[in-house]
């Protein structure tokens, strides 16, 4: 007799979610085989990570089935899940940043596997460390971890509480190349284990050299269930994720008009030795600055902003001295800015998305006066800004947390794309993106600039220089290492520039 087949390690069926009446899963599936990296893609709002944390227990489903490793489950919470053997390690990380490696863990754990001290968790990350190829000191306190450490941190931690079915969460997209590469690798590692891996993501190159089967998602609803890689190209691939031709930006068709933001001699700490950093940018232009991470574009970013104190040097918006103004009277005068995190320092995760796109307004006295806000005006504000900016999955009271990445970046678009707008400082605007919200962003920052407002591209991502630029700059070291009409721009004269070989 033949050997029966293996149950699914997860399987969901007929999965209908809604948030505020509005759908966001209809008739959802997902099948995952053990000793597989599964790549589940679609655009932002997609339904990806509502199915998952449904799947996980974060979300109850209002109908459909699951079945984990083929006896059926559909878990009430987290904790539920997690004694299944299903979890999830989160885009955002769920960690105390003041706590150390080892506190985390310990919290995390609440006395499963032995660990009843600091020093059981540190020997038991240790063990886990060396078992996975994942190396992290349990001392370390959180907050001084890179992005990838960080990572790191949560993988463990689900490892030891028993996971066997592990979710990751868009993990690349904000890692390096090296790290990425390291990160799908494990993945594999992983799988090839016994393990069973999803991959939420929505980059193909990923989806076609580190993944086994893929499924695709599009409006809430699964148009492709487990194709085997082998089967599909990233053409096909992409084509089923949009459902239609994406037509990408071009940059603003507009001429340089007034000076609107002149920098001269801007000093921070860990510049190379220099004369700081000087620019001009004038109205309906764009001037794009390329660069690696960690060559100073966060602390360019908030000298401009009014959070970093410059050392030395002067920065003029339309004419004014603002380089020791507030942020609040920055705001006033015109700038406006999108910061490469949207939700560390762009917007806040509990509150609702008309409580986010009023905060500005709030403070300039648009909605009345704390504590008698006038919510009704906020709302009706919110919801025509959710039109406006097609905000999928959106209501004026739903938590801002609760939105796709995309979608939680066009509510940072519609409070910054405002009537007063005179430069905009845009930092990684399109970064863990997919496509089609790539490109609304770009349009959206196109549509502001030929209205006549200034825009300070500042991203890793040289495509999204050259698609929006009519100046490129190259930021090496914290200083400018040099400028150039997008024309004159050639990808020898950038690698030259980003390798200090110029």
């Amino acid at each position: 007799m033949a050997a029966a087949e293996p149950s699914p390690a997860l399987e969901l069926h007929g999965v209908f979610k809604a948030f505020g009446g509005k759908p966001a899963l209809e008739d959802a599936r997902f099948s995952l085989a053990w000793g597989e990296v599964h790549a589940l893609v679609g655009e932002n709002g997609a339904g990806k990570s509502t199915l998952m944390n449904v799947a996980t227990g974060v979300y109850a489903a209002d109908a459909g089935s699951q079945a984990i490793d083929g006896v059926a489950h559909l878990p009430s919470s987290p904790q539920e899940a997690s004694a299944a053997g299903l979890a999830m390690v989160h885009q955002h990380f769920r960690l105390v940043e003041r706590f150390t490696v080892a506190e985390n863990v310990l919290l995390a754990l609440d006395g499963k596997g032995g660990a009843r001290s600091i020093g059981d968790a540190a020997r038991l990350i240790r063990e886990k460390s060396a078992e996975i190829g994942l190396a992290i000191d349990p001392a370390r306190v959180v907050e001084s971890l890179s992005t990838a450490e960080r990572q790191r941190v949560e993988i463990i931690k689900v490892l030891l509480l028993g996971a066997r079915v592990v979710i990751f969460d868009e993990p690349t997209a904000v890692l390096t190349e090296a790290e990425a590469s390291s990160l799908l690798r494990f993945a594999r590692r992983l799988a090839d284990s016994g393990h069973a891996v999803v991959l939420i993501t929505h980059k193909l190159k990923e989806v076609s050299r580190h993944t086994d089967r893929v499924t695709v998602m599009r409006h809430g609803r699964t148009v492709l269930a487990g194709a085997p890689i082998a089967s599909l190209d990233e053409a096909e691939v992409g084509r089923l994720i949009v459902g239609e031709t994406v037509i990408p930006t071009a940059r603003p068709r507009t001429a340089p008009g007034a000076r609107l933001l002149e920098i001269a001699g801007l000093a921070f700490p860990g510049q190379m030795p220099g004369e700081g950093i000087g620019i001009v940018l004038k109205a309906g232009e764009v001037l794009g600055i390329a660069g690696v991470g960690g060559n100073g574009q966060e602390d360019l970013v908030a000298c401009l902003a009014g959070s970093l104190k410059p050392l030395g040097g002067d920065i003029l918006l339309d004419g004014r001295d603002i380089t020791m103004a507030s942020p609040v009277t920055r705001r006033r005068r015109g700038l406006r800015v999108i910061p490469a995190d949207r939700f560390a320092s762009g917007l806040v995760r509990q509150m609702t998305i008309a409580e986010n796109l009023a905060m500005t307004g709030i403070a300039a006295g648009a909605y009345g006066r704390s504590p008698r806000l006038d919510r009704r005006r906020m709302e009706k504000a919110a919801a025509a800004a959710i039109a406006d900016f097609d905000i999928r999955g959106a209501a004026p009271a739903r938590r801002t947390e609760l939105l796709s990445g995309g979608n939680a970046q066009k509510v940072l678009l519609a409070r910054e794309l405002d009537a007063g707008l005179k430069v905009l400082i845009a930092h990684s605007p399109s970064r863990g993106l997919d496509v089609r919200a790539t490109e609304f962003v770009r349009g959206a920052i196109r549509a502001a600039v030929e209205k006549g407002a200034a825009c300070l591209l500042i991203s890793e991502d040289l495509q999204e220089i050259l698609a929006l630029s009519h100046r490129v700059a190259v930021m090496n070291g914290g200083r400018i290492a040099g400028i150039r009409e997008i024309d004159a721009v050639t990808s020898e004269w950038i690698g030259g520039l980003l390798t200090g070989h110029v």
